[in-house]
């Protein structure tokens, strides 16, 4: 059987590795998390949790485990795991695919200011005292902990509980897991008084329920664009990237056949 890594912690992720479970599906499977999530949902396949090393310890350990296909399935935002998977498997002659949701765009009525990281939403966020929702996730608060005084309001929602020393003062957090209802966005916005979101553009429907609460209530938004990403075959779901693997298993075969 045609072995697959599938770099996850995603939701696309979690579903190809629901589509690899099955006995049928022609694959062995391992998903590689990096752990930092502390209470991953996990699948009945191999897993494994930590870094390899660098693009040079992710081609030794490919071609120790005899791994023919990489997906990864990583967040948008995981560009050090993204470049290190597409230099990985260019040094070990294995093939890759990532699976890339498509991004949120903002319509007529969205008020989005676009920047390029976290340094430039801190600025955008400017002097004037603001009641801030940020949900970029637990290691990005720096900027924003950083920030002069200015009377800002912080409610941090994340996954898991952030570092404290990142937050900034006076910050309060939530502790979520998405996805998150419309409704119920729109509450937690009217509750907390907030005037501005900062988010990543993540795109998928787990988290966008928040877009669609600050269009409705004419809230602000802070939108992170996605970094660049090296060059790689990119599929937009889990069944293209199972279509993509099949694909692949075809081609082995038939490379086998003709060796033989």
């Amino acid at each position: 059987m045609m072995r697959v890594l599938v770099l996850g912690g995603t939701t696309e992720a979690r579903l190809l590795c629901h589509a690899l479970e099955a006995r049928a599906s022609g694959f062995t499977a391992i998903l590689s998390l990096a752990g930092v999530t502390r209470a991953p949902v996990l699948p009945r396949l191999e897993v494994r949790i930590g870094g390899f090393g660098g693009a040079q310890g992710m081609a030794q350990w490919l071609s120790h485990n005899r791994i023919a296909a990489v997906v990864d399935a990583t967040h948008p935002f995981a560009a050090r795991i993204s470049a290190n998977a597409v230099a990985a498997c260019a040094q070990a002659g294995v093939a890759l695919v990532r699976v890339e949701r498509p991004a949120w765009a903002p319509g007529p009525d969205d008020r989005w200011d676009m920047v390029p990281d976290m340094a430039a939403a801190a600025r955008a966020i400017g002097p004037a005292p603001r009641r801030v929702l940020l949900t970029i996730g637990r290691k990005d608060l720096l900027a924003f902990r950083d920030l002069a005084p200015c009377g800002h309001v912080w409610l941090v929602r994340s996954v898991d509980a952030p570092d404290p020393a990142l937050l900034p003062v006076g910050a309060r957090t939530v502790l979520a897991r998405g996805p998150f209802d419309v409704t119920a966005e729109e509450a937690l916005l009217r509750h907390e008084g907030i005037d501005l979101i900062v988010t990543k553009n993540s795109g998928g429907a787990a988290t966008v329920a928040k877009l669609a609460a600050a269009r409705a209530l004419g809230v602000a938004v802070i939108m992170v664009e996605r970094p660049v990403l090296p060059h790689a075959t990119v599929v937009g779901d889990a069944d293209h990237a199972m279509a993509w693997l099949h694909s692949r298993a075809i081609i082995q075969e038939g490379s086998t056949l003709r060796e033989v």
